[in-house]
């Protein structure tokens, strides 16, 4: 058996040749000449479409405030095609804009007729609903005859 101490001198001497060694290599900047490159190559048209694809689906995660588990899953779903990238993301579809509309119309005429509590939720629901067909009308007092 090697005593410790002699064999971390043979370890150090070895690891010490072998940096000497590589520090004797040629180096493209010793020859004068770079070490030849490959032609920078444009991204097919598949590759390029796929890259578009990572960055509209990175931007949609970023705008979601998406992060570890979440975030992964959104882009495994985004770039299989299952979930729509920020663009389609950010813009509500037209039957979201139609309920969002529905919503303000209902909510200003419940403000307009000074409704609160119980009387506003039900007078929302039936707005919305479509229940009431006077119910975006604004409340009117009866007219007196003159």
């Amino acid at each position: 058996m090697i005593p410790r101490d002699a064999f971390r001198a043979a370890f150090i001497g070895a690891v010490a040749m072998a940096a000497a060694a590589v520090a004797a290599l040629p180096t493209a900047s010793a020859q004068g000449t770079a070490p030849a490159q490959e032609p920078h190559r444009q991204p097919s048209a598949a590759q390029a479409a796929q890259q578009e694809r990572m960055k509209s689906c990175n931007a949609g995660a970023g705008a979601r405030h998406l992060g570890g588990d979440a975030r992964r899953t959104f882009m495994g779903d985004c770039l299989a095609g299952r979930t729509q990238p920020a663009a389609a993301g950010d813009r509500p579809s037209p039957a979201q804009a139609a309920q969002r509309e529905r919503m303000t119309s209902c909510n200003a005429a419940a403000s307009t007729r000074s409704l609160a509590g119980d009387a506003r939720r039900s007078f929302i629901s039936e707005c919305l609903s479509g229940r009431g067909a006077a119910a975006l009308a604004p409340s009117r007092p009866s007219a007196v005859p003159n």
